[in-house]
């Protein structure tokens, strides 16, 4: 078992369990001396900046967040889902709570200087996730409405997806697993061989893998119900379709298209 200070999305327990990770346990905790901002640049640039936590000069500053009890096999998921290495570091912190007479000891991760970018605002979408964790969790209602009246950063609007003209191959999700520098959303099949060096570690999680499950479980209205089958026969609502065109247009612009992706059960 390990303990684990959550403080942005993860205070929402739906955005934890889209990530593989489901807590033992969970009560509120608070880290001294430290501030929230959010200032680590997201990997697509239309989603703005998420959180981060940076010491402060002064000892009365304060994060609230949710200490978790999470088992030994839940590490990996989370590293995975926080970049860890390559937009986060791990690191130790103690954080007080209500119930435990001292310090309690705790990991949690901070931006690293690559992904610091103190000009970004979040997104409508992150921030939601992350005021209605906070709500859930029953932190200080001073403390919500501070993260409720954060700025937030205005993405374009976004054209409907078109692929571009020519012929291309289809791929099925065994020849999609063939190609490890290839990806796929909602139908479109992309290569991030000459992806900027900020989405290095996106080669690796995302590579071989059609990603639009892995979008629609982190969008702000989901149940953490949504399936491939959902996908395949088409159920998608207005905020979903909208959601993932956003991504099919910020994945042209990151990767080269590379031909389409069937759903079609192999």
């Amino acid at each position: 078992m390990f303990r684990y200070f959550g403080f942005g999305s993860n205070l929402n327990m739906t955005s934890l369990r889209a990530k593989g990770v489901i807590p033992l346990s969970a009560r509120r905790a608070a880290l001294y001396g430290w501030r929230l901002r959010f200032n680590v640049q997201h990997f697509f640039r239309h989603e703005g900046g998420v959180c981060n936590i940076e010491p402060s000069d002064n000892p009365a500053d304060r994060v609230l967040g949710i200490l978790y009890d999470c088992p030994d096999e839940a590490l990996a998921p989370l590293d995975a889902a926080e970049a860890c290495g390559h937009g986060y570091d791990r690191i130790t912190i103690e954080v007080e709570t209500e119930t435990d007479a001292a310090p309690v000891s705790a990991m949690t991760y901070i931006g690293i200087p690559e992904f610091i970018d103190n000009r970004c605002l979040p997104s409508r979408r992150y921030l939601n996730i992350v005021v209605e964790g906070a709500r859930s969790a029953g932190l200080d209602n001073s403390y919500i409405e501070d993260l409720a009246s954060q700025p937030l950063h205005q993405p374009a609007v976004y054209p409907t997806f078109c692929p571009p003209p020519g012929d291309y191959p289809v791929f099925n999700a065994n020849d999609l697993a063939q190609h490890p520098l290839y990806t796929s959303l909602w139908g479109s099949v992309f290569d991030m061989t000459e992806a900027r060096s900020l989405h290095t570690f996106l080669k690796g999680f995302f590579g071989g893998q059609d990603m639009t499950l892995f979008h629609l479980k982190r969008l702000d209205s989901s149940t953490s119900n949504e399936s491939m089958e959902d996908i395949r026969q088409g159920r998608l609502n207005k905020a979903q379709r909208e959601y993932l065109n956003a991504y099919l247009n910020e994945y042209a612009r990151e990767y080269r298209y590379a031909g389409q992706f069937s759903y079609d059960e192999n």
